[in-house]
């Protein structure tokens, strides 16, 4: 082993003495949001909480709840960690089931899908990095319905999601 330490990046809190800032989310909290009961996000850390640098998410769904077909982001990674159940994820060529401790990674431009087809639920995390207002675009989604097909086309651009047919 090198004891040759490998380039970090430049610090970001430049004061004299550490502060009191960290916070905790409890893991038994209601979901911050409950999409019908398909879907229940708890928004652990979004974009404001992180000062942009990421937003961490964990989504909850329900057996056969759905999920996004293919497509992509032109601004941010996107990464899955399975905590429970199984979950369907596309990694551009091919679906796969993930189960527990799986993990999918996603860079800018990378072509992904996920969803539950399976009849229990699954539970994982979603990180976005760097940090976007997913919370507006998870609570959107329930009012698709009302926007006719070049508003919704207009609105999943605004929010950094591309379809791919």
């Amino acid at each position: 082993m090198s004891l040759v330490v490998p380039p970090y990046p430049p610090p970001r809190y430049t004061a004299d003495e550490p502060e009191v800032s960290a916070w905790l989310k409890r893991g038994d909290a209601a979901p911050d949001y409950d999409a019908f009961g398909l879907v229940q996000y708890h928004y652990l850390a979004g974009q404001g909480d992180t000062g942009g640098d990421y937003g961490l998410y964990r989504v909850q769904i329900a057996p056969r709840g759905g999920g996004p077909g293919p497509h992509y982001h032109r601004g941010m990674s996107e990464a899955f960690y399975i905590l429970s159940g199984t979950v369907s994820l596309y990694n551009g060529s091919e679906w796969s089931d993930g189960g527990a401790g799986d993990f999918l990674y996603v860079p800018p431009g990378g072509i992904h899908g996920f969803g539950n087809r399976a009849d229990e639920p699954a539970t994982m995390l979603m990180l976005f990095a760097p940090g976007a207002p997913r919370e507006h675009y998870f609570e959107g989604l329930a009012q698709l319905g009302e926007l006719t097909e070049d508003e919704r086309r207009e609105w999943f651009a605004e929010n950094d999601n591309h379809f791919v047919e």
